[in-house]
């Protein structure tokens, strides 16, 4: 099971992870946790919770995310993102814990620093 807190520690076992919460300031949206790199301050993951089910965002090449969402129920276009280059999965579905955390990799590995 997959929940909230689970989410956030797996994101922050990346190199130079860290949690944001830049809409906190704004009535309702203090529940939605960033995942951010702090060299470029990029997002990789996107967490919150969206009609009662628990959800995260996800960068992603535009061909798997596609790809993604025609193999999953639960993978969707981006909620509030670019449809193009975000997926969300609602947690607790159709997607084995084991994809999440290798989407979630996916994604960090998209936005983390060039060398």
């Amino acid at each position: 099971m997959i929940d909230f807190q689970g989410l956030i520690d797996f994101c922050l076992s990346f190199d130079n992870a860290y949690e944001d919460y830049p809409f906190a300031h704004i009535p309702g949206a203090d529940a939605w946790t960033w995942m951010r790199h702090s060299a470029n301050k990029k997002s990789f993951a996107i967490i919150y919770e969206h009609g009662g089910k628990l959800c995260i965002n996800l960068k992603c090449d535009p061909i798997e995310a596609e790809l993604l969402r025609s193999a999953y129920e639960d993978v969707t276009a981006g909620y509030h993102m670019n449809k193009k280059h975000w997926n969300t999965i609602t947690i607790g579905g159709d997607v084995p814990f084991e994809e999440v955390h290798r989407q979630i990799e996916n994604s960090y590995n998209l936005i983390k620093p060039k060398r």
